[in-house]
């Protein structure tokens, strides 16, 4: 019997100049664990004088989670917030009740040009949470937990992992680690999490015998220990935490647990009453569906 459950194929976009591979919302696995939105960016080579600009946008009833193999990006918010998020950090930003933010290339990573080459990801939060108030922090690589073995290291970026609980806030039993593995390399994924999954960004892998290829997502069968192997030298994630607490309205940038939230969120952006990112004149208007 596989221990994979669902085996998530992505769906690949351009967001002007650069791509990114969606593998989540799927049409068989909604979220794994509270991960409702998955998107693996990159690696894409920006020239001097190019860069990535994500004009303000807004969000409801989530939390943005950003973690960078490569590059730069320069958060801002309506928080006040503006922070530069480098390679092995965390960026976690609370959505809540509305929070607006644009992300977009430093200016000196501008001048020199870059790679680019990340993931983000969209945490769904619990319905007693989806008016919680925003807020947004930064968590630099050196206070992530970090597992090393020959030829494999871990690191925790959200919730507890093989001992280790990561220091960003979250919402709920959360697992979410990052992994770089030399062939031939393996480690087991405990059954201690109700939903997993494992997703390889890079290289190649075997999960219990069963090749995976890059930018797919395998969802695996819960409560038994799965082992992971890398028959070449590979990047990968591990991710889920518990289900959600009912499904979700997903509508361009906003999460609820209701259609009622999402029509009221997008009459707020049309009427500009969201909060404004200080230094900011530009803004992504309503989509038109």
């Amino acid at each position: 019997m596989s221990s994979i459950q669902y085996l998530l194929k992505p769906h690949e976009r351009d967001l002007g100049g650069f791509s990114v591979k969606r593998l989540l919302p799927s049409l068989p696995k909604q979220a794994v664990g509270p991960f409702i939105f998955f998107d693996h960016m990159g690696p894409s080579a920006q020239a001097p004088g190019e860069g990535m600009d994500v004009r303000p946008h807004p969000h409801i009833g989530l939390a943005t989670v950003t973690y960078l193999y490569e590059g730069e990006i320069l958060h801002r918010d309506s928080l006040g917030s503006v922070q530069v998020i480098r390679p092995g950090d965390v960026n976690w930003m609370t959505a809540g009740s509305g929070v607006v933010h644009s992300e977009r290339t430093p200016p000196e990573a501008r001048a020199q040009g870059q790679t680019l080459h990340g993931l983000q990801t969209w945490f769904a939060l619990p319905r007693e949470h989806e008016d919680t108030a925003p807020g947004f922090w930064h968590h630099p690589a050196a206070t992530l937990p970090l597992l090393e073995e020959p030829g494999l290291s871990l690191r925790v970026i959200l919730g507890t992992a093989y001992g280790q609980t990561s220091p960003v806030h979250t919402y709920g039993d959360t697992l979410y680690v990052a992994g770089e593995l030399a062939a031939g390399a393996s480690f087991e994924i405990p059954p201690e999490h109700a939903e997993r999954g494992v997703y390889l960004a890079s290289g190649s892998l075997e999960i219990d015998g069963v090749a995976i290829q890059p930018g797919q997502l395998a969802v695996l069968v819960p409560e038994v220990t799965v082992s992971v192997r890398a028959t070449s030298d590979t990047r990968l994630l591990v991710l889920g935490g518990e289900p959600l607490d009912g499904p979700r309205y997903i509508w361009w940038n906003f999460v609820a647990s209701s259609r009622e939230r999402i029509e009221a969120a997008k009459q707020r952006w049309q009427a500009g009453e969201f909060p404004q990112v200080p230094g900011e004149t530009e803004r992504i208007p309503l989509p038109e569906k």
